[in-house]
């Protein structure tokens, strides 16, 4: 059976933003939604397959693969969805941000939820992000209570089925060719109301503390980079999964060098005797010192390239490149030597007698204290 694409079923471009992809679904599931369709078995396919595109387009890393290896690079649709039911509990958030209440389907609050994840802002130097650093961090999160194992109820005691709803969570209407459903105002859609709160998190199932881990961060990151910790974000509900954690990174400038990717860029400034002469420079680098040689008749914006002297590419053993433009500096200020040493050297010039225009340039450096 040929597969539809995702981006066809929702009709919307590849370039489609989050927040389109969302509207898109919205409006597929509004159009083929089985309250409105009752009966209709195509209505319920096409309700099926815009679930399973949205499921993938919504997730950046699916659509990723998406986008590069076609239905092949994701898991998501071998078999899709088995029921209506499941398309709302995986996207009951859709429904009630459309509706403002759910939708046909069955009450999720008693399956497992995994738990939000965390953002953590990170400012590291230059040099923490060039070679590389283990960095102490302190996360104040939810986890779940150890008194009470997450259910709110105090130690020999359970939760108790609500009354109102029956342990359904919902109670419903009809409303027009919808049957909808509303949270129950007695237990908040949960199902259950707690009698005995835990007095260790006072019925919550969760408590608050700050966690203090230890964050590698890997040699070469750079402005934006992610650092995933998975199971360090907040608790789950219902014995779900903790989230994960995200560490962002902030880099610093240097005041020495100007980063390319992982190239690394240095401007050297030099004298005009010195590029004609040629030089030997003690340059910095990331690790030690090294000696750069000027070549004679050394041009003004002539870039030096110094293999493996850059930043490493995280996680892979390799650098770049370490870049030296050559600025070749005209003095401002010349003393009355100096200048007559110049003067000496135009005249030189203009006749071309190479050699002892040379040694007049020597003269000059040894007069402008350059005469290494």
């Amino acid at each position: 059976m040929i597969r539809r694409d995702y981006y066809e079923i929702l009709s919307i471009t590849r370039t489609a933003t989050d927040e389109e992809i969302k509207k898109a679904y919205r409006q597929k599931a509004m159009e083929f939604h089985p309250d409105r369709n009752p009966d209709d078995k195509e209505a319920e396919n096409f309700f099926k397959e815009a679930a399973e595109a949205y499921d993938v387009l919504r997730d950046q890393e699916k659509r990723a693969r998406y986008d590069r290896f076609g239905h092949d690079g994701v898991n998501a649709g071998q078999g899709g969805f088995s029921s209506n039911e499941d398309i709302f509990a995986h996207f009951g958030d859709i429904f009630g941000d459309l509706f403002g209440f759910s939708m046909g389907g069955r009450a999720t609050r008693n399956r497992p939820q995994r738990g939000a994840d965390l953002r953590y802002n990170l400012n590291i130097n230059f040099q923490q992000a060039a070679k590389g650093d283990v960095v102490s961090l302190k996360i104040p999160r939810h986890i779940t209570c150890a008194e009470c194992n997450g259910s709110g109820a105090a130690k020999g005691s359970s939760p108790e089925t609500c009354r109102q709803c029956g342990g359904s969570g919902q109670v419903r209407h009809n409303q027009g060719f919808f049957q909808v459903s509303i949270p129950c105002p007695s237990c908040h859609g949960q199902g259950t109301v707690i009698t005995s709160p835990c007095s260790a998190c006072r019925g919550k199932g969760v408590q608050r503390e700050v966690r203090e881990l230890s964050v590698t961060v890997p040699g070469g990151v750079d402005n934006g980079n992610r650092l995933r910790l998975r199971g360090e974000g907040e608790a789950g509900a219902n014995g779900g999964p903790p989230g994960d954690l995200y560490v962002v990174l902030s880099v610093e400038d240097d005041k020495t060098f100007t980063r390319e990717g992982q190239n690394l860029l240095l401007e050297q400034n030099i004298s005009f005797v010195q590029a004609a002469l040629g030089a030997k420079l003690t340059v910095p680098t990331l690790d030690e010192p090294i000696t750069l040689e000027i070549p004679k008749g050394t041009q003004n914006g002539h870039i030096f390239r110094i293999e493996g002297k850059g930043l490493p590419y995280p996680n892979r053993g390799t650098f770049g490149d370490l870049l030296i433009g050559i600025n070749v500096v005209t003095p401002t200020h010349l003393t009355a030597k100096q200048e007559d040493l110049l003067r000496e050297f135009a005249k030189m010039e203009e006749k071309k007698p190479l050699n002892k225009a040379k040694k007049i340039i020597k003269k000059v450096g040894k007069a402008m204290g350059l005469d290494d």
